[in-house]
């Protein structure tokens, strides 16, 4: 199955609010990280993208839109893979940003004393997909932001082409309905995944199974 829709936004910028709305609006399956947690198959193929061998048709073989990490690392590759499909940038401000993402993903990669047994593959996999290949091996603070901004840069040289949607949010459906051309549904956007959720997700992706 070809890609409709692919996410060049970083993981905290409202990823898997975007993954329910666009499952909502008739884009799903939608691919996320957290259909990779807990799967050794889709662990094994993103360590082989991040090492240079990329397989897109199997790794989004049963969907039609991707987002959040790994994908966000990939974005470019993905588009050029799928050249019809178009781009959503899921932003937010780089401070606030950088004060989710340095209280959760990263110091989850980098407290390697603290990986589970049974969950390193997945924690290698998402060193090598978060830190070296969309950070470009950074970790401070600045190269960090560097990276993230200069992300955000890359998605919005496609913005005037009316490929890429920079969409945050806190706008709503409207921004986003307007640019797939379909209609408002009448329910709030989804609100999901606050700080607590993400880690009883990674916890339970990535807990050993009970001896």
């Amino acid at each position: 199955m070809a890609l409709d829709i692919i996410g060049a936004g970083f993981g905290r910028t409202g990823t898997y609010s975007l993954k329910s709305a666009l499952e909502r609006l008739g884009y799903g399956p939608c691919h996320h990280m957290s259909e990779v947690i807990g799967d050794p198959k889709q662990v094994r193929l993103w360590s082989e993208a991040a090492d240079g061998r990329p397989d897109f048709a199997r790794i989004f073989s049963s969907f039609r839109s991707a987002v959040d990490f790994p994908v966000a690392a990939f974005w470019p590759d993905a588009l050029a893979a799928n050249p019809s499909a178009r781009v959503i940038l899921s932003h937010r401000d780089p401070e606030d940003w950088y004060a989710s993402f340095s209280q959760t993903i990263l110091p989850l990669i980098l407290d390697k004393a603290s990986w589970p047994d049974g969950a390193r593959p997945w924690f290698k996999m998402i060193e090598k997909v978060i830190v070296g290949k969309a950070l470009g091996g950074a970790t401070d603070r600045e190269g960090v932001l560097a990276a993230y901004r200069a992300n955000v840069a890359a998605a919005r040289d496609l913005e005037a082409s009316g490929q890429t949607l920079v969409f945050d949010a806190r706008d709503g459906w409207e921004p986003l309905c307007r640019f797939l051309s379909v209609e408002v549904p009448d329910e709030p956007y989804p609100k999901t995944n606050p700080r607590a959720e993400f880690f009883a997700a990674v916890k339970s992706g990535t807990e050993e199974p009970a001896t």
